[in-house]
């Protein structure tokens, strides 16, 4: 048996065998991807086994996201909203009420704008990782920490700058490092707007010690949109990407490194209309089948064998809609290994079909479809049109931007290095702020704080008090978004004070 193609599990043990490499697979009994909420207060809990349709408080017609604990019961979920600007994004909790400082996450209602990542250091704390798409925000974090609000949870610190200056493309996503315990979350840049093309893909190292960032990569087909979609196989060694204007490339990914490596091109971007307006894409368990929507028309559901020889010529239809105005969107794997496939209606007096008219309920917005057999080929996948009822909630064409959660190490491979030390221990405090000016305010973030009460004051460069009020400090953590409204272009110090640290930080206001 090849070391290096074991994963581990933490009960029964089954044997794969895949392209000639064989997978030690212990299956674990982890559910923290198995409740999902999307659309117009949708939610499926699988936990049971059987999916089960349920309510949540979303409205939103893309990016969603939840996660939840080692039982199988929701922790919170999130969304962004179109149609508001940004930042959009809200967090709610289990009770389905909005999460304690949980509003004004970046965001401004695209799909894949949003992902969360557990802390490798402390298994009450989250991050929460944003994307600016029509915004040059780059890449932001927010840290949810589930003992705020009598453990309905908090938002403890919100917004904080990665990635400034520049635009991402619609694919924000995160896989568990090689190691299990840690994660790789992965972007790519847009310059769509500045009518040019790149293949800069950005990875960043989530690990006890924080985030760190490894060289930008630049590798792949260049890519002129900001609508694109990545997934990963279900063992998460290969990758995959597609763009609106129908570029469809395969990539080797390593979870001990990070690096992304051999692109294969499936289908280039055709030079000139039709396009086939890929949506989105999924592996099927085995990751031998691919999965593609394209949203070209109403709608047309792809299946390619990545085992073949010749990738390209393998595609086959699935499935062609015929209902307008009907529209198809993403594909998702559940836990139960079958696909599920969403889809929107065009009401014809709002051509963003966003938000729904109360009146808008049909089949095809009140149901999703399903792949029952993903790992059949063509039409022994046994696609089901419209065959998962919600419960009387509406879905749009976004399902959540879960990772797999469950992802074990890489047992054997040279990054199964874990050890067990406290890599946080001593750690002082810090403050960091933010200034966004076409939102006006300032996103102050302290941590490791060690009083317990204290002020926030706000000077400007006269020595002069602009503002005063007092901290509100959880587990060490103050988070505060503060209006700068009417305030001078200048310089301001802001200081965060206890009654055992003084932290002072620069910001600059133009």
């Amino acid at each position: 048996m090849r070391a290096n193609c074991q994963f581990k599990f933490l009960t029964k043990i089954v044997i794969l065998i895949l392209c000639g490499c064989i997978y030690s697979i212990e299956l674990s009994a982890q559910f923290k991807n198995n409740v999902w909420c999307f659309g117009d207060s949708a939610l499926i809990d699988f936990t049971s086994g059987v999916p089960v349709s349920g309510v949540s408080s979303l409205d939103t017609r893309g990016s969603c996201i939840s996660i939840s604990d080692t039982n199988g019961d929701l922790l919170f979920y999130g969304n962004t909203r179109a149609g508001i600007g940004n930042p959009s994004g809200l967090l709610w909790n289990k009770v389905n009420q909005l999460m304690l400082n949980g509003d004004s996450i970046a965001g401004s209602g695209w799909y894949h704008e949003l992902v969360i990542v557990p802390n490798p250091a402390d298994d009450s704390l989250y991050y929460l990782f944003s994307i600016g798409v029509t915004y040059s925000i780059g890449l932001l974090y927010s840290i949810i920490d589930m003992k705020g609000d009598n453990g309905l949870g908090a938002v403890i610190q919100k917004n904080i700058p990665l990635l400034g200056s520049i635009r991402m493309v619609d694919c924000l996503t995160a896989i568990k490092h090689g190691n299990g315990r840690d994660w790789w979350v992965i972007g790519r840049e847009s310059t769509f707007h500045l009518g040019t093309s790149n293949n800069s893909w950005y990875v960043y190292l989530i690990s006890p010690s924080g985030i760190s960032n490894i060289a930008i990569q630049n590798i792949g087909s260049l890519n002129g949109t900001n609508s694109g979609r990545l997934s990963f196989s279900s063992a998460s060694n290969k990758l995959c990407f597609v763009s609106l204007p129908g570029l469809l490339e395969l990539y080797d990914f390593d979870r001990c490194s990070g690096i992304i490596s051999n692109p294969l091109n499936i289908e280039p971007v055709p030079p000139g209309a039709p396009y086939p307006y890929y949506w989105s894409s999924e592996f099927s368990q085995s990751g031998r089948y691919l999965y593609v929507t394209s949203s070209t028309v109403n709608g047309i559901l792809w299946q390619y064998d990545t085992w073949a020889s010749n990738i390209a010529a393998s595609k086959t239809l699935i499935w062609q809609m015929t209902f307008p105005p009907a529209t198809i969107g993403s594909v998702k794997r559940g836990p139960d290994n079958k696909i599920y496939l969403s889809c929107a209606w065009n009401d014809s007096t709002n051509s963003n079909n966003y938000p729904y008219p109360p009146t808008a309920y049909y089949t095809e917005n009140m149901n999703l479809s399903v792949i029952n057999s993903p790992d059949s080929a063509g039409a022994a996948c046994d696609f089901q049109p419209w065959s998962f009822y919600l419960g009387g909630k509406r879905t749009y064409w976004g399902l959540p931007n879960n990772p797999d959660y469950d992802l074990p190490a890489l047992v054997g491979s040279p990054c199964d290095t874990l050890v067990s030390q406290n890599e946080l221990a001593g750690a002082e405090g810090s403050l960091q702020v933010y200034y966004h000016p076409a939102w006006e305010k300032a996103f102050i973030n302290a941590s490791h704080l060690k009083g317990k009460i204290g002020n926030l004051l706000v000077y400007d460069l006269q020595g002069k008090v602009i503002h005063s009020e007092p901290l509100r400090i959880q587990n060490g953590y103050y988070t505060r978004d503060l209006s700068m409204i009417g305030r001078a272009n200048g310089v301001y110090l802001v200081v965060v004070e206890t009654e055992q640290e003084r932290l002072v930080k620069k910001v600059i206001i133009e």
